[in-house]
């Protein structure tokens, strides 16, 4: 897949994978995604074959139609090694080097909320994520300053929110990437304040 993007300079899609659901063996993806594009591509070293990549998103995708890869997943798969590269690397051969190993979709792009969040909402998220930050951490003596601090070094102290922020913000008081799915779902503002709402107080209302 690497090498169909750096060679034909294309886009790829990232998704999260579903835990109990599977394609030909391999994690199926939740059907809203992101579209990707590689800045930059390195090797981690000199023989595992793994890389470095950093990209950078673009749009919003849902998945129509999936498009199983060339491979089923076998059970002795192993991409962290070399002697598990090299394995898999036969299998293609075998297989034929013109198909794609990769899970492959038809997609449809979803069009971004161009709605703007008011002040008044903006700060109600933050004192959630305040309030988050002293429940989890269990230390009730943070100040609003000192977390204010924290906001500023991630760019997140501001009187002129916009979406990027809102996202950010989330990012922020997430554990896991699946607690974004819902952030990334969303269509509108009410369902993005909404479901913004219900990650950032789901420690607090859960304690």
């Amino acid at each position: 897949m690497v090498d169909d993007c750096m060679l034909g300079g294309k886009e790829f899609g990232i998704c999260l994978g579903h835990d109990s659901t599977t394609l030909s063996n391999w994690q199926a993806p939740y059907n809203i995604g992101t579209i990707a594009k590689i800045v930059d591509c390195k090797d981690v070293d000199s023989t595992s074959g793994h890389l470095f990549l950093n990209v950078r998103g673009r749009r919003k995708f849902r998945i129509i139609h999936l498009i199983p890869p060339s491979l089923k997943k076998t059970e002795d798969y192993d991409p962290f090694t070399v002697d598990g590269t090299k394995a898999i690397e036969r299998l293609h051969h075998s297989d034929g080097v013109e198909k794609k190993m990769y899970i492959q979709a038809e997609i449809e792009m979803i069009s971004e909320i161009d709605e703007s969040i008011s002040l008044v909402d903006w700060e109600n998220l933050v004192d959630l994520w305040k309030n988050k930050i002293k429940k989890s951490t269990g230390n009730s003596d943070l100040t609003s300053h000192q977390l204010d601090h924290v906001l500023e070094q991630y760019y997140l102290k501001t009187e002129t929110p916009t979406m990027e922020y809102v996202h950010s913000l989330c990012a922020l008081a997430s554990e896991t990437p699946l607690d974004l799915q819902p952030i990334l779902e969303c269509t509108n503002m009410d369902q993005l304040l909404e479901s913004s709402v219900k990650l950032l107080e789901s420690d607090i209302n859960n304690e």
